[in-house]
């Protein structure tokens, strides 16, 4: 059990040192970098390293590693993360922490050998008697944790999608009937607001300045999120472009549908509370209610019996 413990341990130490002093030779860009740092005054140098320190230790160290771990995994294995479902779900939830999927599967291996590991250290040291329950407790947590935050991500983020798309189309719909573009319209959608559609606008907005056309663009940021009410949107807008329908006409009848949307959701949350809350209020709130009620009623009964067998006797 205590060689068991010693190679645990070193290997949790092996991949911290692996974490704080990533090592490999540097590429031919960090040499051009570090040759065109030496022609460079001594504090431009001191401020790009200040800069340097000054960011996050995930930014100067984790990132760093995950993004080497990555390009070190098989070409095979990366074109099955790049066409699987990994992608997308990253997509729907906006890339958190700026993670590409390679490095999300990075993170998902990590999570598979270190957690299972470090339980079945601390299980070793302090409870001995829960060392396989713990380890196995570490083993499903390594193994669905990542997965479930994505989803939870994902969810929480189409959430806020569903919500804000309404203000979304107003403000779009002001815009166009004022006078502006509907590129433009967008532009001061990004400007205006802030959430994950402003920030899905600015990303399709960034891929038409790249040349991509005002269809594909708006249907990849359907496809990237994902959710039927954007989708229709999305749709309508594309056939109005393609027909020449006026985009103004267009957002305010998708805006209207979309409120009315909200309004069944609201009206269809409202009647499923009575069904939710029957539960607590059947096990939890009228057992204590009863107890609160009958019990002073209760102990009089008691009280005046044990008072008539004693006067009887």
């Amino acid at each position: 059990m205590n060689i068991l413990f010693i190679v645990v341990g070193g290997v949790i130490v092996f991949l911290i040192i692996l974490l704080l002093f990533p090592s490999g030779n540097k590429s031919d860009i960090q040499n051009r970098l570090a040759a065109f740092d030496e022609g460079m005054p001594a504090d431009s140098v001191e401020t790009i390293q200040a800069s340097e320190l000054n960011k996050p230790f995930v930014d100067r160290v984790i990132r760093p590693f995950l993004a080497k771990m990555a390009g070190k995994r098989d070409p095979k294995d990366l074109k099955k993360v790049q066409k699987g479902s990994l992608k997308k779900e990253l997509a729907q939830a906006g890339y958190p922490g700026g993670l590409t999927a390679n490095e999300f599967a990075v993170i998902q291996n990590l999570f598979r050998v270190i957690l299972p590991a470090a339980s079945a250290a601390f299980c070793l040291v302090f409870l001995p008697g829960l060392l396989i329950l713990g380890t196995a407790m570490g083993a499903i947590i390594g193994f669905l944790g990542p997965r479930l935050f994505l989803q939870r991500r994902i969810a929480a983020r189409l959430h806020k999608i569903q919500r804000q798309l309404p203000d979304v189309l107003d403000l779009l719909t002001v815009a166009v009937e004022a006078g502006l573009g509907f590129d433009a319209a967008c532009d001061k959608v990004v400007e205006k607001m802030r959430g994950p559609i402003p920030e899905e606008f600015s990303l399709t907005l960034r891929h038409m300045r790249m040349g991509q056309a005002r269809r594909d663009a708006f249907k990849g940021m359907a496809d990237r999120v994902d959710h039927p009410d954007l989708n229709g949107f999305v749709s309508a807008i594309i056939q109005a472009d393609q027909l020449g329908v006026s985009i103004g006409q267009v957002l305010r009848i998708q805006s209207e549908q979309l409120r009315e949307k909200r309004r069944q959701r609201a009206e269809e949350e409202a009647a499923k509370a009575p069904v939710k809350m029957m539960i607590p209020l059947v096990f939890f709130i009228f057992p204590n209610v009863g107890i609160v009620i009958g019990a002073p009623a209760a102990f009089q009964i008691i009280d005046e019996m044990s008072k008539a067998n004693l006067g009887g006797n």
